[in-house]
C-alpha cells in the first residue's frame, strides 16, 4: 500500500522510508567490536577487601588481578590507585592505566 495508494501519506509524513542506505555486510558480528573497561580507581573493587589489607602488610608479595575474570577486557586510567603494588591482567591498557599502575609499584600483564 505504501508505494501504492498510499503513498502521499508515505512521502509526506515518512520521508526516506522506502529504499536502501549504506553498505551491506555478509556475515555480521555484533558482538566483535564490545569491549567491556573497567578503570584504574575500580580495579581494588574486583577483589575482597580483606585482600588488599593482607597486601599492604604483607609487602614482599603484591596480588593478582585478573581483570579478565570480573568480565572486564580494557584498563582505562580514570581516578587514583592506591600506593600499593598490585599485578593486573588485561587485554588492553590505556597509556594513562599503565602509567598509574607503575607508579604505584605494580605491574601490567596481557593477556589474550
Amino acid at each position: 500500500g505504501g508505494q501504492h495508494h498510499h503513498r502521499i501519506n508515505f512521502d509526506k509524513y515518512h520521508p526516506g522510508y522506502f529504499g536502501k542506505v549504506g553498505m551491506r555486510n555478509f556475515h555480521l558480528i555484533k558482538h566483535g567490536k564490545v569491549i567491556p573497561a573497567v578503570n584504574v580507581d575500580r580495579l581494588w573493587s574486583l577483589v575482597s577487601e580483606q585482600t588488599r589489607q593482607y597486601y599492604k602488610e604483607k609487602t614482599d608479595k603484591a596480588p593478582v588481578i585478573d581483570v579478565m575474570k570480573a568480565g572486564y577486557m580494557k584498563v582505562t586510567g580514570k581516578g587514583v590507585l592506591p600506593e600499593q603494588a598490585v599485578i593486573v591482567k588485561a587485554r588492553y591498557f590505556t597509556k594513562e592505566a599503565e602509567v598509574k599502575i607503575k607508579e604505584a609499584g605494580g605491574v601490567c600483564v596481557l593477556c589474550a
